[in-house]
């Protein structure tokens, strides 16, 4: 690869401006970063940008009255599945407790008041209860990202893996992307080292395959892959499996009524005829407002990343790519005399993969409603909607001791 010719032909020779300063091995390094850019990718900074254009349509989800219905049935099917090691759960946790302002990795965060209680502590028991349940362990996966992998990884050790089964727990490494400044430009953390960020959620599925952890659980036959905000949501759910087993889909996914049109969560609906997630933001004001003969949200179902993809169809799709979607966002990075800023202001573009554009390639999903009060406590802010607070009052009205 003629290195200088492909940095000449995007326009990021200026990516190389402190390479006589470096060592050979600096050099060799940075080569090494700059060869695993996709240029292409880099080049629509703006296709983020643009507001979502395909044709939608609501989409029906199983309600909470025909789950109801049918759990007994649904459990007994998942709990089989469970019995037999054909789950593995996933924990999407490559990221920072920075909005909680908290410098640790996010599942760190102490949501306790009378004594500890770590976000990742309520996931992993919640796991474990299910599993003892079942007579079986699921694997546990947890994805982290370059900045917090030790750091995740020292905190479980240190913790005993909260009971969970060490020889049953796999860390494995999301990918990472380049950052570009406004005008397009690769953005350096140091002079020999690219600004580089977490590649986002939709990457986990082609990360696992790098980690080749898969070579060891050779048995598992779905995937629960869940994010690390929800501290009340159900993992592993033998009633949510059981249901997505009997529908015939390769996809489920959990999801609650939204409160109101302006709800900061993924809707998911049909896009072009399949089932697909789109953001909130990307929901014009017309179609969020839109409401049936009952007076109820035609868009109503809000998704809570909480879901179910069938292994199989996973392998098939695992080679097609899925878009990045563009944000601006203030990125540490050197400046033109080589020093590192910490701007105030965005000062850059991240490329991030959702998790949401895979659920539209797996063809088929199932919409699986669950009661917001009983599964749905999303700590994304330290205060207000979604904040600690609210959270903290949901676990204890769900009988959890904090």
């Amino acid at each position: 690869m003629d290195l200088n010719a492909v940095l000449e032909k995007y326009g990021q020779t200026e990516v190389l401006r402190f390479f006589d300063e470096l060592t050979k091995e600096e050099r060799e390094e940075l080569s090494r970063q700059l060869e695993s850019v996709d240029f292409e990718v880099l080049s629509l900074p703006e296709e983020g940008k643009k507001a979502c254009q395909e044709r939608t349509e609501p989409i029906r989800a199983m309600s909470l009255e025909e789950i109801a219905a049918r759990r007994e049935e649904f459990a007994a099917e998942g709990r089989k599945l469970i019995a037999r090691g054909g789950l593995a759960a996933v924990l999407l946790a490559g990221g920072q407790g920075t909005r909680l302002g908290f410098n640790a990795p996010k599942g760190m965060f102490d949501i306790g008041l009378t004594h500890p209680v770590y976000i990742f502590e309520l996931l992993t028991k919640n796991l474990l209860s299910v599993a003892e349940a079942c007579g079986d362990f699921p694997p546990f996966f947890i994805m982290t990202s370059e900045k917090n992998d030790a750091e995740t990884r020292a905190f479980f050790e240190a913790h005993g893996y909260f009971g969970y089964p060490k020889e049953r727990v796999r860390f494995f490494r999301q990918r990472m992307s380049p950052c570009v400044d406004l005008r397009g430009k690769l953005l350096l953390e140091g002079k020999g080292r690219l600004a580089l960020s977490p590649d986002g959620n939709g990457g986990w599925f082609g990360a696992l395959l790098q980690s080749e952890i898969l070579k060891e659980f050779e048995k598992i036959e779905w995937f629960n892959v869940f994010s690390v905000d929800n501290v009340l949501q159900k993992i592993a759910d033998p009633v949510f499996l059981g249901a997505a087993l009997k529908s015939g889909a390769d996809c489920a996914a959990k999801g609650v009524k939204k409160r109101d049109p302006k709800e900061k969560v993924g809707v998911l609906c049909l896009k072009d005829g399949l089932p697909a997630v789109i953001e909130y933001y990307e929901l014009d004001e017309e179609r969020a407002n839109l409401r049936d003969e009952k007076g109820e949200l035609v868009y109503s179902f809000g998704v809570t990343l909480n879901y179910l993809f069938r292994a199989e169809r996973l392998g098939k799709i695992a080679k097609e790519k899925i878009p990045f979607h563009i944000v601006q966002k203030k990125i540490p990075c050197l400046n033109e005399a080589g020093e590192l800023i910490e701007p105030e202001e965005n000062n850059g573009y991240k490329f991030e993969t959702l998790i949401l554009d895979l659920v539209q390639k797996m063809g088929s999903c199932l919409p699986f409603e669950v009661d917001r009060e009983r599964e749905f406590a999303p700590v994304k802010n330290r205060e207000g909607a979604d904040s600690v607070d609210s959270a903290r009052a949901l676990l204890l009205k769900n009988g959890v001791k904090l």
